[in-house]
């Protein structure tokens, strides 16, 4: 199978750098799955699971929180306001960044941050049920 360059950064290292074979993003306007000659786009991340597949056999995953996607000719870019590899995330971490954006929330005086702001807590919130379920399953 074909293979891109992928990297996936946030504000404190590149979580991952190297040939992929396809990536799963998180967009706002919903998953999206890049692969090899894909169409140049940029798009918003939300709070959900980057999955990489590396091999045809091995993959792996992360939480963002968001950011941008860039796909272009030479590569696809996730710059990521927050990432983590996934065995870094749990509830009490996600319990935090709710607990983060609500204070945001509360302490903002400008009408598009507290869109944005509520929007990212919706997302944050909605991700939390969703990981919840997939580590009782």
């Amino acid at each position: 199978m074909a293979t891109f360059k992928f990297e996936l950064v946030s504000p404190e290292r590149i979580l991952f750098s190297g040939d992929v074979i396809s990536v799963i993003v998180p967009s706002v306007e919903g998953e999206l799955t890049v692969l090899a000659g894909h169409a140049p786009l940029v798009a918003t991340l939300k709070a959900g699971i980057v999955f990489i597949q590396t091999t045809d056999s091995n993959g792996k995953e992360f939480f963002v929180n968001g950011g941008l996607v860039e796909v272009n000719a030479a590569a696809t870019t996730i710059l990521a306001e927050q990432g983590r590899f996934i065995e870094d995330v749990d509830v009490a971490v996600l319990d935090q960044e709710i607990l983060t954006a609500e204070t945001k929330l509360a302490g903002s005086h400008d009408e598009e941050e507290q869109k944005r702001l509520r929007e990212a807590l919706i997302q944050l919130e909605e991700f939390k049920h969703v990981f919840q379920q997939r580590k009782a399953a």
